[in-house]
């Protein structure tokens, strides 16, 4: 019910539109798809994040910072400019309406890697070179020294990839046709008509698909205050 004046609280509360979701839609398809999507992006910008990021901060090499700002200048690159020629490589390939068009489309973030090494660059190199001297590889420093260290870092990239994968709209409506392969947020947007709109029953959909990012938000808040006061002043 709409109201002219509107107001914080509803005069009716419809509780029958929480139950009329599922019937309304496969909810429960399209929210285990953006689960799953979710959690395997997640994991792998976590992977490729942190590693890129230990050795754009730790190790010397060739054209270390040049490469460094050229990748992270592409943050500065809308979308939109490369969308439809990476929408013909994925055709191409064979991945449209697929999820592997999705996780590979967003397993790599400049973001990640620059939000990671600005932490890292506040961890002492003397750890590093204390653990080569004692014969530790460089993957056994990445596993045993950086990474646990740079936990609150870690949960910072956590929540916001979390957060920009389970609410991404329009990489799913471009590479995702299949309606047993649409998400959560595509769900929703099928309750939106040319001439009418259900917004009762979106407004349901839509509390429902905010508890997965709360119940990450709560677990991870304390990691994720700490590394948004930390990870932006350090190096």
């Amino acid at each position: 019910v709409f109201s002219l004046y509107g107001g914080f609280f509803p005069e009716e509360y419809a509780w029958s539109n929480y139950p009329n979701v599922f019937k309304r839609m496969p909810f429960m398809k399209y929210t285990f798809n953006s689960v799953k999507l979710t959690i395997i992006v997640t994991i792998l910008q976590l992977v490729t994040s942190t590693f890129a990021a230990y050795g754009f901060a730790k190790l010397q090499f060739p054209g270390r910072n040049t490469l460094f700002l050229c990748y992270v200048c592409t943050i500065a690159v809308p979308w939109q400019t490369y969308m439809v020629p990476q929408y013909t490589l994925f055709r191409m390939l064979g991945i449209v309406n697929t999820h592997w068009a999705i996780i590979i489309l967003q397993a790599f973030t400049a973001f990640g890697v620059f939000l990671i090494r600005q932490f890292y660059m506040g961890i002492p190199s003397e750890l590093c070179e204390a653990a080569r001297i004692d014969g530790l590889s460089e993957y056994g420093i990445y596993l045993k020294i950086m990474l646990p260290l740079s936990k609150p870092a870690v949960a910072t990239l956590t929540i916001f990839t979390f957060t920009s994968v389970w609410n991404d709209f329009m990489g799913p409506m471009i590479y995702l046709h299949k309606d047993d392969l649409k998400t959560i947020q595509l769900g929703l947007r099928s309750l939106i008509g040319e001439y009418s709109s259900e917004y009762g029953l979106l407004m349901a959909g839509s509390v429902l698909a905010l508890v997965p990012v709360f119940i990450v938000f709560l677990c991870l808040q304390r990691f994720f205050i700490e590394g948004i006061a930390t990870s932006g002043l350090k190096g």
